[in-house]
């Protein structure tokens, strides 16, 4: 009798070895723009904290600045507090949209532009080029045995680097502190242990993820690949290869024509200057960054042999689909995708710049002592404590009156003040908190149960503005 015996099975690896990527130095427009660009971003992000902005006396002049010890946010003319915290969500949402915005018109030219990855992995291989060699020789340095000449110019590479990402690090801790004084306290080693932490760790990501991980960051850990083509629609400007006009391809021989076949060569010149590697010959992809650098590689051949440029371009699928048809393609930046998400910015935007315009400069908060909630002291008036705080937001000292509201005959009294008042005067210095113990009495007849809403209602005397404040009255 004939057994069946199945066989064995084969392990599938889902792991796929990384392979290095090399690109090529190529000359274009898109290439002179990433230039351009890479130098406003990192020129900003290395010299933006010695940027100078009086704000006046006794005030930090440092134009963009987080200070912690002094807990605020300053921004040139802009200065926030740690209760308006909501202006950094505002911002958070703004720059999505901006984000989105951007995706609709032009693809993801964040990344292949601007995004922060991108621009230090740019300058990472740009070392690279200088010491080592294009292409070609930084392959041939990879495959090359250890020896002297290996090890001397991949130390001189990985040092370069090394101090790349020290003063990226810097940099970041540069915008929690006087610039100026907290380089100095770097560079002597007399910084703090936690300045030397956040440059080691700001430093050690760059290092990794622009020399290591580079176009990894971009296909497995940035999220933004995923729901890129949720995003864009058949007039979105994005990276195309116009397949009617290079196809078939085929490798151009000595003597021969462009008859009967097309205008690609099948050169791979887009190939080898793609920073995550990818054919934009097959098509949109994730790994596509939009950096153009396939372009530029691409109008240098056609140039070469003579052809039309823009083989590969910026364009959007329904040009390509209409010069295929032998039509004119039509750019079209205007449509209801973009006008929502331009509205959307104009109103945020508008919406936060009118809240700084018109915010009170004056804050208070009131918060009821819990032991004891009252007390009933010996002439028939009930007592509750509280602990107010004024917030003086501008650098000028102020005087304000304050008084309780909601309850018939309530006093108030002040510690190291007056006492047992129907109203009273509060000193507070400028660009400070006004801590006060506040004692309120209300005649036992007069309350309404035993939690009764009362107002403070806080006065400036030389605007006369006033803010009002709730809070609860117990009694028993």
């Amino acid at each position: 009798m004939n057994q069946h015996v199945s066989p064995p099975k084969q392990s599938t690896s889902l792991y796929a070895e990384t392979v290095i990527i090399h690109p090529r130095a190529v000359k274009g427009i898109y290439r002179n723009l990433k230039w351009w660009l890479m130098a406003l971003t990192l020129g900003f992000w290395h010299l933006a904290p010695f940027l100078r902005w009086d704000r006046g006396p006794g005030a930090p002049d440092q134009a963009i600045l987080a200070d912690l010890d002094g807990r605020r946010g300053y921004f040139f003319f802009i200065e926030i507090w740690p209760q308006e915290v909501y202006y950094l969500t505002g911002l958070l949402l703004l720059a999505a949209i901006v984000l989105f915005f951007m995706s609709a018109v032009a693809g993801r030219v964040w990344c292949g532009f601007l995004c922060w990855q991108t621009v230090y992995t740019d300058l990472f291989i740009l070392v690279e080029r200088l010491v080592v060699g294009d292409r070609p020789a930084r392959m041939n340095l990879v495959r090359r045995k250890w020896d002297a000449h290996k090890i001397t110019k991949t130390a001189i590479v990985h040092a370069l680097w090394l101090v790349i990402s020290a003063a990226c690090g810097a940099s970041f801790v540069l915008f929690f502190g006087d610039a100026f004084q907290t380089l100095k306290e770097i560079l002597t080693l007399e910084a703090s242990i936690g300045a030397y932490s956040c440059i080691f760790i700001i430093g050690g990501f760059c290092y990794l993820l622009a020399g290591f991980a580079r176009e990894q960051v971009c296909l497995y850990m940035c999220p933004y690949s995923r729901f890129q083509s949720s995003m864009l629609d058949e007039h979105s400007l994005i990276i195309n290869y116009e397949t009617w006009r290079g196809e078939p391809r085929a490798p151009m021989r000595k003597g021969g024509t462009f008859e009967g076949r097309g205008h690609c060569i099948d050169c791979k010149a887009c190939v080898q200057a793609c920073p995550t590697g990818i054919d934009i010959r097959e098509g949109l992809q994730m790994g596509c960054i939009g950096c153009g650098l396939c372009a530029d590689a691409c109008d240098t051949v056609m140039k070469k042999y003579g052809l039309p440029p823009h083989l590969i371009s910026y364009d959007s699928a329904n040009n390509v689909e209409a010069r295929a048809r032998g039509a004119k393609g039509e750019t079209r930046l205007i449509r209801p995708r973009t006008l929502i998400y331009t509205a959307l910015i104009v109103v945020i935007a508008a919406g936060m710049m009118i809240s700084l315009g018109t915010r009170r400069t004056t804050e208070a908060n009131v918060l009821h002592e819990r032991t004891p909630l009252f007390v009933v002291q010996s002439d028939g008036t009930v007592r509750n404590g509280y602990t107010y705080k004024v917030l003086n937001m501008i650098r000028k000292d102020r005087t304000y009156r304050v008084k309780v509201a909601g309850l018939e005959g309530a006093t108030i009294s002040v510690v190291g003040g007056a006492t047992r008042v129907t109203e009273t005067e509060l000193q507070v210095t400028g660009d400070d908190i006004g801590t006060f113990r506040v004692y309120v009495d209300v005649p036992e007849s007069n309350l309404k149960g035993k939690k009764t809403p009362i107002f403070f209602e806080l006065t400036e005397l030389s605007e006369g503005s006033t803010l009002r404040t709730e809070s609860l009255f117990a009694g028993p």
